[in-house]
Order: C-alpha cells, then sequence, then structure tokens
C-alpha cells in the first residue's frame, strides 16, 4: 500500500495500480524500456493490474513473468468495462493510468487518475479527466515511487 498525504487533495491510501498497455505501457504493442524494473518495485506495495483490448496480441508475452495480473476487455464498451473494474477494486485505492477515450472513465472514478501523453497521443477527454498528466510512463511511476512529486503537483 502507498499512503500519502497531499495538502488540499487528501490522504491517498492506494492498494491498486490499473494500468492501460498501449499507449501507456507500450508503443504499437511493445513494452517501452524501463517498464519491468518500476513495475518490479511497485509490485512490492501495490497490486497491479493491467486492462486492455489488446490491439497488437502482444500483452501475455510481454508482461510474462511481472507480477502483475491482465485483464483482456472485449470490443465494446471498453470505457464502461475499465471504469466498471477500477469500480469493483474500490475506486478511492486506485491509481490508474491512461492515455485513450476508453481510459477516460477509469482516469475519472480513480483517485489519482494519470493520462499519459506519449507518441501515440491522448484523447482529450482523457486528459480533462484526469488529475495529473505525464509525459512519459516511467516518469508517472517515478511518482509512485517516490510520491513527493504528486504532492508537489497536485498539492491546492
Amino acid at each position: 500500500m502507498l499512503v500519502f498525504d497531499i495538502p488540499g487533495f487528501g490522504k491517498v491510501e492506494a492498494q491498486h495500480l490499473v494500468l492501460d498497455y498501449n499507449g501507456t505501457l507500450a508503443e504499437n504493442g511493445q513494452l517501452l524500456d524501463g517498464v519491468t524494473s518500476r513495475l518490479d518495485q511497485l509490485a512490492k506495495r501495490l497490486s497491479i493490474h493491467v486492462i486492455t483490448a489488446d490491439t497488437f496480441g502482444s500483452v501475455a508475452k510481454a508482461l510474462t513473468g511481472l507480477p502483475l495480473h491482465i485483464v483482456t476487455i472485449p470490443p465494446g464498451n471498453q470505457g464502461v468495462a475499465k471504469k466498471n473494474y477500477v469500480e469493483s477494486l474500490g475506486q478511492a485505492q486506485v491509481v490508474a493510468m491512461g492515455n485513450g477515450r476508453n481510459d477516460a472513465l477509469m482516469l475519472e472514478k480513480a483517485r489519482i487518475g494519470v493520462a499519459i501523453l506519449m507518441k501515440e497521443g491522448a484523447c482529450s477527454q482523457a486528459l480533462m479527466n484526469a488529475d495529473l498528466i505525464s509525459l512519459h510512463i516511467c516518469d508517472a511511476l517515478d511518482l509512485l515511487l517516490n510520491p513527493l512529486g504528486l504532492t508537489a503537483t497536485l498539492r491546492e
């Protein structure tokens, strides 16, 4: 669990990290450099969930051996499926990260929603629903490893 208090934002007691895959952890289906080591470190304190449509069919292979749960969602109503998944975990205990239109609702529902704006871009709705925008997934994961950066960005 990650516990920290952000002035004006409130206490955060995160137990879960919910991540989109493509456009967030990966580009064109390929896991980005630096992600594996950060997920290994975060898995010591958080339950990690990758929820994806698996557009490129590469998620299981790319994430083999990592201490996380992979949830593949079918086409249609993916945004609602991701939102419902966050709610099922207890949204007040979730940090979520994503970039797509189908991530917008989960970013809004999570205690902390982080929109990732990399080469693939990010849907404006995801950006608007997020608490924070990061230019790279490794930077966003680093904020959880060193929450003072989160505090500096989200405090009132």
